[in-house]
């Protein structure tokens, strides 16, 4: 059953947000390809407003990165950038520089959403109403009301990569208490579909859990990738907006 959007989603007033300027969440991220998972690596997520500007728009960042001792097998240095409207809850810009192995990609993108194109190096991408880049999606997502759905549903969204818009949509799957590296969290199981790439097969492989607060931040994920599996755990966070009221105990 897909979810309306429209009745989900609707932009919410800056103080309903789930998050705030200046929070931090920084995981660890664990990988498995003989049975045993290791440190591999870790990843970071930042919301800061952006100064001399419109005070709606903030500077979202994620950033991946393997251990270094493990660069021979594997070497990930990825970096996402979304300058992001929080009053319509929307994008204003993407900039996306990553390196995952052998391939390496770099891209700047304006969203123009008066005239409803997406403007790169590339060229010109016709949008739709509302659009959402790899990073604002998670921000973006955070802010959907669970409690208004039942296990199955989907909830739709646009998002841009690539110079193309594809159709995604999120997977409710249920409440559930997961224990976590960090602690044992209360906790709203999701599956985004993904799209396939140099690390993700693509499909509903996933599993997020995020924590079933007002904060909705991911306390674990989940995912096969293109060689083993990957575990990633909520391991430091600062600046919440709302107490983290999930957690249960502590490791």
């Amino acid at each position: 059953m897909l979810v309306g959007i429209t009745a989900l989603l609707q932009p919410l007033a800056a103080q309903e947000v789930a998050f705030q300027s200046g929070e931090k969440i920084s995981y660890t991220v664990f990988y498995n390809v003989i049975g045993l998972y290791v440190n591999a690596g870790s990843a970071t997520f930042s919301a800061l407003q952006k100064n001399g500007g419109p005070e709606s728009v903030y500077h979202l960042v994620g950033e991946g990165v393997t251990n270094s001792r493990y660069d021979w097998i594997f070497k990930v240095r990825d970096r996402y950038e979304s300058y992001y409207d929080l009053e319509n809850q929307r994008p204003v810009k993407f900039i996306r520089n990553v390196q995952e192995g052998d391939y390496r990609k770099y891209e700047e993108v304006t969203f123009d959403h008066d005239n409803k194109v997406a403007v790169s190096s590339k060229g010109k991408v016709k949008l739709p109403h509302h659009v959402q880049d790899v990073i604002s999606s998670i921000y973006y997502a955070r802010n959907i009301d669970f409690s208004r759905m039942k296990p199955g549903d989907k909830v739709p969204f646009s998002m841009y990569l690539d110079n193309e818009v594809y159709n995604m949509y999120i997977r409710f799957v249920g409440y559930e208490k997961v224990k976590t590296r960090y602690g044992t969290f209360r906790a709203i199981k999701i599956k985004p579909l993904l799209l396939k790439g140099q690390t993700f097969n693509g499909g509903e492989d996933m599993s997020i859990w995020v924590s079933d607060d007002a904060n909705r931040i991911p306390v674990r994920i989940e995912s096969p990738i293109s060689v083993g599996t990957i575990k990633v755990d909520l391991m430091h966070y600062k600046n919440l907006k709302h107490p983290l009221s999930s957690l249960v105990a502590l490791r």
